[in-house]
């Protein structure tokens, strides 16, 4: 049986995890509580064999960073802000202020579970079609075409195809790290990397068999082998010997392969990620991850009590959901777990 892997990624005032079947979102709000949406995984992707395939996960990876990532970052954009108000009197008539506040509970308790949203914002449509158009233009612009130009800019100093390939690799590395610093140093970003940081050491206590409580989940590493940032470093190195086999063809034919084939850039560094987290036990492997866990550090702050209790909720929430699909084991779960409403 192929082994799962939960995920997630901090967005705007909290932490989005990744389970079997469904994505849960803990967001801390302007009065300081927390407001814990969750949705269903499409089974249409998420349950499809097809996309449980070697190389073509990595697809799904990438579909989801782009799909579901970008939509819940809007959403937490909105909650954190006081933008949308979820409180407020829905079609069914219920009263704005009824959910029950969640500051007051035992924060250090592995019982803390927020109250779950019964009806999330929508977003959607045109705007997110945009705003993915926007996001995926950009990141291949700035990442993929703009060192090729570099490179062939200067190709006639440089010469043969295999040191001017390693040049815009190294050019597409360097553009990747002033990226992550400089983002970095905006206090907005600076606190999405403490959720970042909180959600792999909710991630790494759950691992490692601790309690899902906040002492347990603060005593674990804010780095783990299984990162985003990771994963872009191998995209980087993983371009260099994708794109060898391109050759030297027109500048027009490089521009087209540095686009077509991101998709199949990602495929294989997600599955050479999975292969490094599946045998970190040894030291070859270890060395060679080094500097994808050291680059966590531009990507990671270490979180406040806070943001670990939205990355403890969320996780908590998607391992509910799959105990009780999964194992049938109702007295060990909420039984009470509302309805999930299928993404799409």
């Amino acid at each position: 049986m192929t082994t799962f892997y939960y995920g997630g990624q901090a967005v705007m005032e909290g932490v989005m995890m990744r389970g079997r079947r469904s994505a849960a979102m803990a967001v801390r709000r302007p009065d300081d509580s927390i407001y814990l949406y969750e949705e269903a995984l499409s089974p249409r992707l998420y349950q499809n064999r097809l996309f449980r395939l070697p190389f073509l996960r990595g697809m799904l990876l990438l579909w989801e960073m782009l799909v579901l990532g970008t939509r819940l970052m809007t959403l937490s954009t909105n909650l954190a802000t006081g933008a949308v108000d979820p409180d407020a009197p829905s079609a069914k008539g219920e009263e704005p202020g009824t959910r029950q506040s969640n500051t007051a509970v035992d924060h250090n308790s592995s019982d803390f579970m927020p109250e779950i949203a019964e009806t999330p914002p929508q977003i959607g449509g045109l705007a997110l079609v945009f705003t993915l158009l926007i996001s995926l233009g950009f990141a291949v612009a700035v990442f993929f075409l703009a060192p090729l130009l570099i490179a062939g800019f200067f190709s006639n100093q440089i010469g043969g195809s295999w040191f001017s390939l390693t040049i815009e690799g190294v050019l597409r590395l360097g553009l990747l790290i002033g990226y992550l610093y400089l983002i970095g140093r905006v206090p907005d970003i600076q606190r999405i990397f403490g959720y970042h940081g909180a959600e792999h050491k909710a991630i790494n206590a759950m691992e490692s068999g601790e309690s899902l409580d906040i002492p347990h989940v603060r005593a674990a590493s804010r780095v783990h082998i299984r990162c985003g940032t990771g994963f872009l470093l191998l995209v980087v190195v993983v371009s260099i010997v994708v794109f060898a086999f391109v050759g030297s063809p027109s500048l027009l034919i490089k521009i087209l392969s540095r686009v077509l084939l991101v998709p199949v850039v990602a495929g294989i560094a997600y599955e050479l990620m999975r292969l490094g987290a599946a045998n970190y036990r040894y030291r070859i492997v270890r060395w060679l991850l080094a500097p994808g866990l050291a680059l966590q550090g531009l990507t990671t702050r270490e979180p406040d009590d806070s943001m670990i209790e939205c990355a403890i909720a969320a996780l908590e929430r998607v391992m509910c959901r799959d105990s009780l699909i999964i194992k049938q084991d109702a007295a060990s779960v909420d039984v009470n777990l509302p309805p999930l409403a299928i993404s799409r």
